[in-house]
């Protein structure tokens, strides 16, 4: 980078030790970075999955299994491969694999149903899928529209061996009715695939940090989903950016403590990619498998069996565990990082973790385009700022008005970031990212922000998302933290919609946490707090939020 560290203002609010850039050269790829933590680590355990620990060294087995099973499917370098799974050890095993023979993952939601498996499918060209049995119907659906040819079958007791993977699978299967029938004659089952892969060699590949390591397709909640180019050296980036970042809160940890990070974001998500798996693997830590964090007594009851460090979430999930009658039935104690991220934390949540965990969330911010992390909280900060923090290491940011041209300090403007994290294109799309990238290599995230003196950066909205309610600006976020501040509110969302007179008109949806919340105590709370442009005309109660699988809330849903 040419940029003077003048323009660094936000460097003074960096934790002592913590430098201003970043050496990406320590490794090549993904590759070096995955089995150097490979050898050294071999003994440790690298994840646990319903009661079962697995080693680097059986992961890494594993992995050369099906990495040698998929070259022998005539599959080479640069193919992309969906995968399709919720967070079970295979998908480790298979994204390792993928990685080391210079094959492109492809992350897919397991929720997605046929039409949008089948247009992810056919924008990347996948030539095969790995996919968990109960999403096979889905894919059943629509392969025959796409130019997917082999299919890897996994079931959600493949790891856990004979007798515990035979009975989870059975539970799964005939308790629960969790795999709707399908048919795909042609899918080999992914612990056949491993044991055809184990008696044959790995042909070694020589991957570079320019090559492509995964299509990370955006949510697609404002438009056409498009598939973010990350690099094999963009995701290393990342990954020793975050491990710089998080040194700080770690310093006071035993030398003979391995890190313990719970994973309840899905993996398919580049923020429990790079946050929790790449990070984690990379510190030889172990990562904690959590397949459905919805289920919130099935994830406080697997937490109650570990001593863990690292918890990234986003805000709904925060909130939902806070507020659950079991939630002390945890040890809290050793927590040293609540990484908050994918949508905005509100305060109310914040505090209310805080009060009970004694560790505030640490707010970060970036996007799949960014393999995702570009924006943090210092993890030494004590309290909840209500900021995205500042630029981490190697990272720029700026606020641009339309015209692309930069605003003064204190004023909205679309927040701007260069980086060797930031992707290096949508897969197939140059419209598409000649949209986003400015002449001087900086991505438009489409979020609008404030850079304050010290350099640290608020969100005030989604570009799409703002109201515009008689020429004002209205920034659903600042009305929702505001509302999640009152009594009695547990969550809540705001939308425009449309209004004879101001052109339009906020709307807001409330949980209730407390049955005997009127409509009253809102306004009423509002007018102490909100200037009368922002204020709600219409409240609506709801007995949920429409989410995504991630809980991010589906504002477009609200808007009816």
């Amino acid at each position: 980078m040419t940029q003077d560290n003048t323009e660094r203002r936000w460097l003074g609010a960096y934790p002592e030790g913590v430098p201003a850039d970043v050496d990406v050269s320590a490794y090549g790829s993904l590759v070096d970075l995955l089995e150097n933590n490979f050898a050294r680590y071999s003994d440790r355990a690298c994840v646990s999955f319903m009661g079962k620990e697995l080693t680097y060294g059986e992961i890494n087995k594993a992995s050369l299994a099906m990495a040698a099973y998929f070259q022998s499917l005539g599959l080479v370098k640069g193919d992309r491969v969906a995968v399709m799974m919720p967070n079970v050890p295979q998908y480790p095993v298979v994204v390792a694999a993928l990685m080391r023979t210079g094959l492109v993952v492809v992350n897919v939601n397991p929720l997605y149903t046929a039409r949008e498996l089948s247009f992810q499918l056919k924008d990347s060209g996948a030539k095969a899928i790995v996919i968990v049995e109960n999403f096979a119907a889905t894919l059943e659906a629509c392969i025959a529209d796409t130019g997917v040819k082999h299919v890897v079958l996994a079931a959600m007791g493949d790891m856990l061996g004979m007798l515990k993977g035979g009975l989870v699978n059975y539970v799964v299967r005939n308790v629960k009715k969790m795999v709707p029938e399908f048919d795909l004659p042609h899918a080999v089952r992914f612990n056949d695939a491993r044991a055809r892969g184990a008696s044959l060699s790995v042909r070694a590949e020589s991957i570079s940090a320019d090559d492509v390591a995964v299509l990370q397709y955006t949510g697609g909640t404002t438009g056409v989903s498009k598939g973010a180019v990350l690099l094999h050296r963009n995701l290393v980036a990342n990954v020793l950016q975050s491990d710089i970042w998080k040194a700080p809160a770690m310093k006071g940890m035993p030398a003979n403590e391995q890190l313990c990070a719970i994973c309840a974001l899905p993996l398919y998500h580049i923020f429990a990619f790079t946050v929790n798996m790449m990070l984690t693997m990379h510190m030889g830590g172990k990562t904690v498998l959590i397949p459905n964090p919805r289920d919130l007594p099935a994830v406080l009851k697997e937490l109650k069996n570990h001593r863990f460090h690292l918890f990234p979430a986003v805000s709904t999930l925060f909130n939902g565990l806070a507020n659950h009658p079991d939630f002390n039935t945890v040890d809290w104690s050793h927590l040293r990082v609540s990484l908050g991220g994918g949508t905005a934390v509100q305060s109310g949540v914040a505090k209310l973790w805080l009060e009970k965990t004694g560790c505030p969330i640490c707010e970060g911010y970036g996007l799949s385009e960014t393999s995702p992390s570009a924006c943090c909280n210092p993890t030494t900060n004590k309290v909840f700022s209500g900021h995205i923090g500042v630029p981490i290491p190697g990272t720029y940011m700026k606020c641009l008005d339309d015209d692309g041209n930069e605003v003064p300090l204190g004023q909205p403007g679309e927040i701007a970031i260069k980086g060797p994290q930031v992707m290096a294109g949508y897969w197939q799309r140059p419209d598409e990212t000649a949209k986003v990238m400015t002449a001087d290599g900086y991505f438009k995230s489409g979020d609008i922000g404030v850079q304050s003196e010290d350099g640290s950066f608020k969100i005030v909205d989604r570009k799409k998302d703002m109201i515009l309610v008689s020429g004002f600006n209205v920034y659903p976020n600042e009305i929702e933290d505001v509302v999640s501040q009152l009594d009695g509110v547990l969550e809540c969302a705001c939308v425009g919609e449309p209004d004879d007179k101001t052109g339009e008109a906020v709307k807001l949806v409330v949980v209730k946490k407390d049955e005997t919340l009127t409509e009253e105590r809102v306004r009423t709370h509002c007018r102490a707090n909100l200037t009368a442009y922002k204020q709600p005309k219409t409240i609506e109660f709801r007995l949920d939020l429409p989410k995504t699988p991630v809980g991010k809330v589906l504002r477009r849903e609200l808007r009816g």
